[in-house]
């Protein structure tokens, strides 16, 4: 997501009509419910909203399949023999084609190298964006083929205002390889934008919030005294509106020795609190953080709704030092490097259902070893 904001900014872009498919179409669904201000539209062909099969989600491949695509990766990328097999699953009219083959083959090497392939296609089977789609607010339009009716219309659902339509019979991935098919597609996208009318601001869009809190505050403030610990809670302050600075975080609010930002993406809120609790150590400190991305109503310039009290219920249930994250947020940073322990489902205070939340794992810290819990 922020490489497509990089580029935009690199070429002088306000505003664009975001194109992608399949599942690049996670990416564009990210930016368009995170930045609506800059996107003029969405359009999406064969969208993929999660990487994994699930129950409500049959079309995306099992985890035995990602094992064994794992596999093809790692030991093929890069050969031709690998890119020859890929083109006939992905292309079948043109796998006899060698000119094209071979174009194709240059064309592969130079996008990914083997250990980006790798970290490409871990991120595509663990990212899932099924609850962001409810937050895009811009005009929609998704083409399918034939064959990718449900998962087009699954996603078409979910997008409030969306367009559905079908192309001709696409043979393999790409609709360039085929005139009538590029030709349907081109025309379908010229239309969909000739009707396009002036969008209104909106004043809700995606956001990630994360909460603070100091752990044993009032004991602490008890045995300090007021002098002292007013000196240790404007350091503590110093600290932490630095790595909103360094992260690119918007403070909303202070209350007392506890914080309340927002950030336009989950991975970065995430890294901003690692480095708060580690540098918040050095003054003899410990913090609890809470992270939930979600769809927030903007008033006067600052995030409210539910979602800001989901992450500051996510926040309480924390332990010391512990960086305490949604389902959401876990779903979104595939790819980041980040790694997580299962904390179950929890209540939440005046929220309803129950919420399943994971730790982040500081880095060097195995899977499972929990923080240690005080009041």
């Amino acid at each position: 997501m922020d490489d497509v904001r990089a580029v935009m900014d690199a070429v002088g872009s306000e505003e664009a009509v975001l194109w992608s498919g399949m599942e690049g179409s996670r990416t564009t669904t990210l930016f368009a419910a995170t930045y609506p201000e800059r996107t003029v539209a969405l359009v999406a062909l064969n969208p993929s909203v999660k990487g994994r099969r699930t129950t409500g989600y049959p079309w995306a491949p099992s985890d035995t399949a990602w094992r064994e695509t794992l596999r093809e990766v790692r030991e093929g990328w890069g050969t031709r023999e690998y890119f020859a097999d890929l083109l006939r699953a992905q292309s079948p009219p043109m796998s006899g084609d060698e000119a094209f083959l071979d174009w194709f083959v240059t064309h592969m090497r130079r996008s990914l190298s083997p250990g980006a392939a790798m970290a490409f296609y871990r991120m595509t089977m663990d990212a899932d964006v099924e609850h962001v789609l409810p937050s895009v607010r811009v005009p929609t339009l998704v083409l399918f083929s034939s064959d990718q009716r449900e998962p087009a219309e699954f996603f078409a659902r979910r997008v409030a205002g969306a367009e559905l339509q079908e192309l001709p019979t696409m043979r393999g991935e790409y609709t360039w390889v085929d005139d009538e098919t590029h030709e349907a597609t081109m025309g379908a996208v010229k239309a969909f934008v000739g009707r396009l009318q002036p969008h209104e601001p909106t004043d809700r869009i995606l956001s990630t919030v994360l909460f603070t809190d100091i752990v044993g505050s009032t004991e602490m403030q008890a045995s300090l005294g007021d002098r002292s610990w007013r000196e240790l809670v404007e350091r503590h302050h110093a600290i932490v509106r630095g790595a909103l600075g360094r992260w690119r975080g918007v403070e909303n609010d202070t209350a007392g020795d506890g914080f309340f930002a927002t950030f336009d993406g989950p991975a970065r809120a995430i890294s901003c609190a690692l480095d708060v609790v580690e540098r918040v150590r050095e003054l003899g400190i410990e913090i609890r953080v809470g992270v939930h991305t979600g769809e927030c109503e903007v008033i006067d310039g600052k995030c409210a709704g539910l979602t800001v009290s989901i992450g500051a219920r996510v926040a309480s249930k924390a332990a010391p030092s512990e960086v305490l994250v949604s389902r959401t947020v876990k779903d979104l940073v595939a790819g980041s490097g980040l790694s997580f322990d299962d904390r179950g489902e929890h209540e939440l205070k005046g929220v309803p259902d129950r919420w399943r939340l994971f730790s982040v794992l500081e880095p060097g810290r195995a899977s499972g070893a929990r923080p240690t819990r005080t009041a």
